[in-house]
């Protein structure tokens, strides 16, 4: 999330102070942006802020959610376990899109709002400005990918949960170490040069550093489009700069430019492609890589781990994967539901 997500929700908060529920104070917590935040001693109602958090609050604390910032489509649904699935649609705070109108926000009476992501003084100027006119306290969260363990813990003493978020923070810590063990055993000079292509013509990307290709950086993968956009942010890139890279891999997000990468002018000078190291990341219920860039890369991790390193780990992602949606999303996964999710994560 940039820091231009939150323009429209600002915008907003403008018009002065709006008639408000009174919350009684129980306890004061510290967010992860080091706010000093008040919440009722029983949260029962949390209204998530974006895409990141309302995956965290369903791994968490399902029973917890007030609503989805969008409907799940029917493929998502499938991998969701209910009744959390048929949640209403609550609109989001942050993010792309529209917002929420304030009124709307109290209407849904939660004890609290969770935002999880950056927590940059454009994302704390938000979380005050809506706590003060609302009176509904707002907690961010820190979304980096390092700081996953840490922050489950956090947003579960929060909440309640802190047994579940000591679950869900191990797991994070045996994935980062296992990650960390292979790394140990591959020099350097080993570790594959990457490129994340996004979209259906495979031309958008992250520049290294960004929150959607920290995930490659974090298994050893070296991000070609070092300086693209500026170091964080996602950007353009043309095709020329993409065979002048020549990356190692190709790793997509978008099921139309992994089925057509072959036939599209110009990608057979790409070494990836010529070679069929073009990988289609899983992207049900939520992406495996971002989409959103939230706690649903951990398992992202893993299948990196297997793609670019399969003599160096031992890790057989069906079983791997089993855990990961039993977990953290509460389904069993079928075997015909595991080969879709994966069928298409293979090398083309």
């Amino acid at each position: 999330m940039s820091g231009t997500t939150r323009r429209s929700a600002l915008a907003l908060l403008g018009a002065g102070l709006l008639a408000r529920p009174v919350w009684a104070e129980g306890r004061t917590i510290v967010d992860s942006a080091g706010r000093k935040v008040s919440l009722p001693d029983r949260v029962s109602r949390v209204f998530v802020a974006g895409p990141p958090a309302s995956v965290l609050m369903y791994a968490l604390a399902p029973d917890m959610m007030v609503g989805w910032i969008r409907l799940p489509t029917a493929a998502e649904k499938e991998f969701l376990t209910g009744p959390a699935r048929d949640l209403p649609e609550t609109g989001r705070l942050t993010g792309r899109g529209d917002t929420v109108g304030l009124e709307r926000l109290i209407a849904a009476k939660p004890d609290l709002v969770l935002d999880f992501g950056s927590v940059t003084g454009t994302y704390v100027s938000l979380a005050n400005r809506v706590q003060d006119q609302t009176g509904i306290p707002y907690v961010l969260i820190d979304g980096t990918f390092a700081a996953t363990p840490a922050s489950l813990r956090l947003a579960a003493d929060i909440i309640g949960r802190s047994a579940r978020g000591a679950e869900l923070a191990a797991y994070a810590e045996r994935t980062f170490a296992r990650v960390d063990d292979v790394l140990a055993r591959v020099p350097a000079d080993k570790r594959p040069r990457v490129y994340l292509a996004r979209g259906p013509e495979g031309l958008e990307t992250g520049g290294r550093g960004s929150i959607n290709t920290e995930i490659i950086e974090r298994v050893g993968g070296v991000n070609v489009a070092e300086g693209l956009g500026g170091r964080g942010n996602t950007a353009n890139a043309s095709l020329e700069q993409i065979i002048a890279w020549q990356p190692d891999a190709i790793v997509t997000l978008d099921r139309a430019f992994f089925a057509g990468v072959k036939t599209k002018p110009g990608w057979d000078q790409v070494r990836a492609v010529a070679e069929n190291k073009v990988y289609l990341a899983p992207g049900l219920p939520w992406g495996w890589i971002d989409a959103p860039p939230s706690i649903n890369r951990l398992i992202g991790l893993r299948w990196l781990l297997k793609t670019f390193y399969p003599t160096e780990t031992a890790i057989d992602l069906r079983t791997d994967t089993r855990f990961f949606y039993a977990l953290f999303y509460g389904v069993k996964l079928e075997d015909s539901q595991l080969d879709r999710l994966l069928g298409g994560a293979s090398a083309r």
